[in-house]
């Protein structure tokens, strides 16, 4: 199947985003049956491909966005947005201060959820 320019420059944004062996990960696991894979293809194309690739912000402050929504909604995919973001360059503390600055905006209860979900991969990055 012939892929769009749109699609092309979402598989690259993404590739950049989660690195290849996590996207690689992604494709064999979570969009490994036909219905996730239509799921992960508009994604690539129009979320990837055509939001996280618009002027005016950087992939870092994008990064930053994503988490910070996540945690103020309580989103699951805090984890692989909080991956990403980590990989361009956003450091622990700074995602902290991010957090601690939601608390009066969102709540406390939202914000330990965060916290805890993201621990893990604090600990990722910690131990590189």
């Amino acid at each position: 199947m012939e892929r769009s320019e749109l699609y092309r420059r979402g598989a690259a944004v993404r590739m950049e985003l989660m690195g290849e062996e996590a996207a690689s990960a992604a494709n064999a696991d979570a969009y490994a049956d036909p219905a996730a894979e239509q799921f992960r293809d508009v994604a690539i194309e129009h979320i990837f491909g055509g939001i996280w690739t618009r002027p005016g912000l950087d992939l870092k402050l994008r990064t930053l966005i994503t988490v910070v929504s996540d945690a103020a909604t309580g989103r699951d995919e805090i984890e692989i947005h909080l991956r990403m973001a980590m990989r361009q360059g956003w450091t622990e503390q700074e995602i902290t201060e991010a957090y601690i600055q939601l608390i009066g905006y969102v709540g406390a209860p939202l914000i330990r959820t965060a916290f805890v979900r993201s621990r893990p991969v604090f600990e990722e990055f910690r131990a590189k």
